[in-house]
């Protein structure tokens, strides 16, 4: 199997958190978007301040990688209008990808109708602009019963609003890979969370991201039905070897 086709090549630490300079981090994003490039991969993610540098480096190689990015970003909740303000610089960005962090501790409080109306909202921006848009649920916040009503949430939010051949542009993706969880349990894509989430985001098709480590674990979820998989170690797995990363 090529498996290829189906990663988002993916790199969202700040200098920071990577424990380096602002410059070498800088050129740690260059040397990742090139990577994507002579690898081939569906889509380079990055943060949205790096958009701009991707869009450059892979018009110049003619290449055909997909560049992607996540908005509000990692706890996803801030207003609306702020979600909707750097979506917007993304797509003038050139982006073609946005992946949205759903804001999961409102909608636990019970606040459902602020998760519609950013579902709603972010996704006909994404849309009217011809992006793909994902939205992530974050699995490792929420209880199983919680993952099924917030899929099944964003999946009717979807289909209400939105013609069926739009479907296949909005994900749900299970994770942003910087959850911290109590006692080191998985904060990301196993295999009972994204069974989950296909049997009840359906026709909308499932991004799983966050713990997947090898070869293997990819072509399982491939199997399941998932269509697209976020990894920071992206090259490692297409090459058949493992990865230490928690994303």
């Amino acid at each position: 199997m090529n498996i290829k086709p189906y990663l988002d090549a993916t790199y969202l630490k700040t200098a920071t958190q990577a424990g380096i300079s602002e410059s070498e981090n800088f050129i740690f994003v260059q040397q990742f978007i090139q990577e994507a490039i002579d690898e081939d991969f569906k889509l380079v993610m990055i943060r949205p301040e790096m958009v701009s540098l991707a869009k450059e480096i892979i018009s110049k190689a003619n290449s055909k990688v997909n560049i992607g990015t996540v908005i509000d970003f990692p706890k996803g909740n801030s207003s609306i209008e702020n979600k909707l303000k750097e979506a917007q610089i993304a797509i003038d960005n050139g982006v073609d990808d946005l992946d949205f962090v759903c804001n999961y501790e409102a909608f636990k409080k019970g606040n459902k109708e602020l998760v519609k109306d950013e579902i709603l909202r972010a996704t006909k921006l994404g849309l009217d602009n011809h992006k793909t848009v994902k939205w992530i649920i974050e699995v490792a916040a929420l209880s199983n019963h919680q993952i099924i009503q917030l899929t099944v949430l964003i999946k009717n939010v979807i289909i209400s609003n939105f013609k069926e051949d739009c479907y296949n542009h909005v994900f749900v993706k299970s994770s942003t890979g910087f959850y911290k969880t109590k006692e080191n349990l998985p904060n990301g894509a196993t295999i009972p969370t994204i069974i989950m989430m296909l049997e009840n985001a359906f026709p909308l098709p499932i991004k799983a991201a966050g713990g997947i480590k090898t070869l293997d674990e990819a072509i399982q979820m491939i199997r399941l039905g998932v269509t697209r998989i976020g990894t920071s170690n992206a090259k490692t797995i297409a090459h058949g070897l493992s990865s230490e990363s928690e994303y």
